[in-house]
Parts: C-alpha cells; sequence; structure tokens
C-alpha cells in the first residue's frame, strides 16, 4: 500500500474523499497545463483597413494573440476602435512594408515582445492602374517594392525561427489578376503575377522545414484600394476603351463586393486546415475569372483584347466569365 493510500485509510470517509478531491482537481489542472498549447501568434502587415484588418480582428477573435503593423500608429483608430468594441486586443506595430530599416525595426520589437511567430499573413500592398505604354517605371518600381519586395522583407524576417521550430505559416495576399492580366492595370497586375511566382517558389524551398505557404486570391471585396485605384490615366486617348472596359468590370463588382470578414475567415480554415492548398481564390468574381481565363486558350485571350465596340466586348466577356459588366 503507497504512503497516499495508508494515509487515506486512516481518515474518516469524508476527509478521504476531500483530499481525494483535491488530489483530482490538481492532477486534472496539470494536465490541462501540459496538453494545452501557447496562444498562436499572427502577424498582420497592413492591418490598418480592408482585409488586413477584418483578418486581424477574425484572428484574435479565434484566440490568436496578433500584432497588426500599421504604417501610422495615429491612422490606426478605426482599427483599434473596432477590436475595443468586439473586446479583442491588436498590439500596433509602426512599419513601413516598403523600407528595409523599418521593417526590421518592426520584427525586432515584435520578437522583443514575442519568443515566436507562427503566422505572418503579408497583406499590405497597393494598386495601380495604366496600361504599359503610359506606366512610368517609377510605377513599376513602386507596386513591386510593397507588393513583392515587402513581401520578401517581411519573410525573411520570420523564416530563421521559423525553421528552427519546423513549424508555421505564411500566408501571401495575391489578388485574381495574379492568375489573369486584367486590362488597364498593368503595375498591379505584374506585381501580383511576381508575387504568384515567388510563393510557389517559397513554399517548394521550405517543405522540407514543416512551413506551410499559401495564396489567398481575393476578387473584389469590400477594402479602401479599390476606391483608391479609380483613376484612368489614358494620357494618349489611345487606350479610352481599356480604361473604360476596366472600370466598367469594377462598377459591375463593387455593389456585390465580398465583406472582407470572409476573407479573413478563410485564411483562418487554410492556416488550421489539415489539407492545405497553395491557392484559395476567394471574393466576388474570383472562381469565375480565374476558371474561365484558364478555360480559354491564349489566342481567345487576345482576340477578346481586339474586339472593338463595347457592346461585343461585354458579350464576349460574359461568354468568357459568366460576369455581365454591360451598364444597362
Amino acid at each position: 500500500m503507497s504512503h497516499a493510500r495508508r494515509l487515506l485509510a486512516g481518515l474518516s470517509l469524508t476527509h478521504s474523499e476531500e483530499i481525494l478531491t483535491v488530489i483530482t482537481q490538481y492532477a486534472e489542472r496539470m494536465s490541462d497545463q501540459q496538453t494545452s498549447k501557447p496562444q498562436p501568434v499572427a502577424v498582420v502587415t497592413g492591418a490598418n483597413s480592408g482585409i488586413g484588418r477584418a483578418t486581424a480582428i477574425y484572428l484574435a477573435q479565434q484566440g490568436f494573440r496578433v500584432f497588426g503593423t500599421v504604417r501610422s500608429l495615429d491612422k490606426a483608430t478605426k482599427l483599434m476602435a473596432l477590436a475595443e468594441k468586439l473586446g479583442v486586443a491588436i498590439e500596433l506595430v509602426e512599419m513601413d512594408v516598403a523600407d528595409d530599416a523599418s521593417v526590421r525595426q518592426g520584427f525586432a520589437d515584435i520578437f522583443r515582445a514575442s519568443p515566436r511567430i507562427d503566422v505572418l499573413i503579408n497583406n499590405a500592398g497597393i494598386g495601380g492602374n495604366g496600361v504599359t505604354e503610359e506606366t512610368t517605371p517609377e510605377q513599376y518600381f513602386d507596386s513591386f517594392n510593397v507588393n513583392v519586395v515587402g513581401v520578401v522583407r517581411c519573410t525573411q524576417q520570420v523564416l530563421p525561427q521559423m525553421r528552427s521550430t519546423k513549424s508555421g505559416t505564411i500566408i501571401n495576399i495575391s489578388s485574381i489578376v495574379g492568375r489573369i492580366a486584367a486590362v488597364a492595370q498593368s503595375p498591379y497586375v505584374t506585381s501580383k503575377w511576381a508575387l504568384e511566382g515567388l510563393t510557389e517558389g517559397l513554399a517548394h524551398e521550405v517543405a522540407p522545414f514543416g512551413i506551410r505557404v499559401v495564396m489567398i486570391e481575393p476578387g473584389i471585396t469590400k477594402s479602401s484600394i479599390f476606391m483608391k485605384n479609380l483613376d484612368a490615366p489614358n494620357a494618349s486617348g489611345a487606350y479610352d476603351s481599356h480604361y473604360r472596359r476596366m472600370l466598367q468590370f469594377y462598377a459591375a463588382g463593387i455593389p456585390h463586393a465580398t465583406d472582407p470578414t470572409e476573407v479573413g475567415a478563410l485564411i483562418h480554415h487554410a492556416i488550421t486546415t489539415d489539407t492545405p492548398q497553395l491557392r484559395y481564390p476567394c471574393s466576388w468574381g474570383g472562381h469565375e475569372f480565374i476558371e474561365g481565363r484558364a478555360k480559354m486558350s491564349d489566342a481567345d485571350w487576345i482576340a477578346l483584347g481586339a474586339v472593338e465596340s463595347d457592346a461585343d466586348y461585354e458579350i464576349e466577356f460574359k461568354k468568357a466569365f459568366g460576369i455581365d459588366i454591360s451598364q444597362s
């Protein structure tokens, strides 16, 4: 008989039951501490609006410790007000993904607060309209610096730690225009195509280390990025129809734009599922645009661009993608 059992045997039934209850409760607490996982830590870049803000809030609601990066702490009032309203915590980090020093400093601050980062969501990005002839090299540089090189900067900060723990998830927010060369958005399209290549290559590179890599490819989502990018430079006048058709597409989609919280929920699924995908098309027009282009030959795609009348273009566009962009 063990010492504990001999001790219990010498006590009254009531005392024995009380002691057994205490021991059981202690054992349960110790078991919970041993089996419970530490709170997962996520970093969301560009957390101040749109998909970034919705994702930061959603992950916090799911129990994540969330660091949200913003270019200016003073401009994060809506994010923090929403977090307070919903009773969740978002830890702000001032960071400009277009600047090497800012990214290094921002992640240094995060790692001082947390010994690890489990999830990096590269969401910060900018749009950019223009056909190739009318887009300056500087506009291409700006798009690539944020949408591609910004992702590289942030990813390089987390990879050493993720490799050492053989775990972690990197999610890059791409776009449907990363799969189709949407008209009159050349700087944005080319940067997102580059991001797709970067992400696909990264997934291959880090597979031996148990690191998950995912692309989210939204169509039209409720976000300030679209309202900031409705310009149509049309400097020469030669590409009037291209800009007009680009704006027609957004005019058709914005009234039906997907709530960014739905994208946040998809991101959470991509982080936690046992069967992850590399690519997740989503939002209004996402699946239709990508699937339609995949079914088209390159000759068909070029022929669509050559259609002269808007009425004929609308008909052919609907045939190809199942999306009505007519203004009637």
